[in-house]
């Protein structure tokens, strides 16, 4: 019976939830454009690419003129143990980069563009010129999507390229945490 009541509480809180989610999205003017996009979005830029392992990207940055890398000091761990930050200060267009790693590869890279020598405007239209129109288009930011990547270009003027799969990954397990977490304090509530 306890378990009954704790999947009805769990299934009301995700609906509501979800209908929440979707209140806060017509209130932002977020648009869904139903556009066909490419086959595959690019999973790189400059060489630098979704998937490569550690030592790849730290070799790639230290190459690359459009980086100022200065190696391992640029390489934090995060508080999951099989997670790293690299950051990087880049140089003329680029601002700053920053990739995410999780088991040895690269599954998100940041780049914050230079807006004083880039605008907003033209890497949009490139974007959409070269890969199709976004599938959201919002004030705050474009979205493209495939079935491995997805590609943000937000404002000001950020560029973020995610690899889906292990992204996804790591919000079903905050999810599952979560949800566990809010199953356990409903139960609690209910010894009163």
């Amino acid at each position: 019976m306890v378990f009954k009541k704790t999947v009805v509480i769990y299934m009301t809180i995700a609906a509501f939830l979800f209908l929440a989610h979707i209140a806060a999205a017509q209130e932002e003017g977020v648009v869904s454009i139903a556009i066909d996009t490419p086959a595959q979005l690019p999973r790189s830029f400059r060489g630098l690419s979704l998937g490569m392992s550690l030592e790849e990207l730290k070799t790639a940055l230290q190459t690359d003129p459009a980086f100022v890398f200065r190696g391992d000091r640029d390489v934090s761990f995060l508080p999951n143990s099989n997670q790293n930050l690299v950051d990087s200060a880049g140089s003329d267009f680029i601002k700053r980069a920053f990739f995410q790693i999780k088991d040895d590869a690269v599954f998100v890279m940041t780049f914050e563009m230079n807006t004083e020598k880039v605008d907003h405007y033209s890497v949009f239209t490139t974007f959409s010129n070269k890969y199709g129109g976004p599938l959201l288009l919002d004030p705050k930011q474009s979205e493209w999507e495939d079935d491995e990547t997805r590609v943000y270009i937000e404002r000001p003027l950020t560029v973020k390229y995610i690899d889906k799969n292990v992204f996804d990954g790591i919000v079903s397990e905050s999810r599952l945490a979560e949800s566990s977490f809010i199953l356990q304090r409903q139960e609690f509530l209910n010894d009163f």
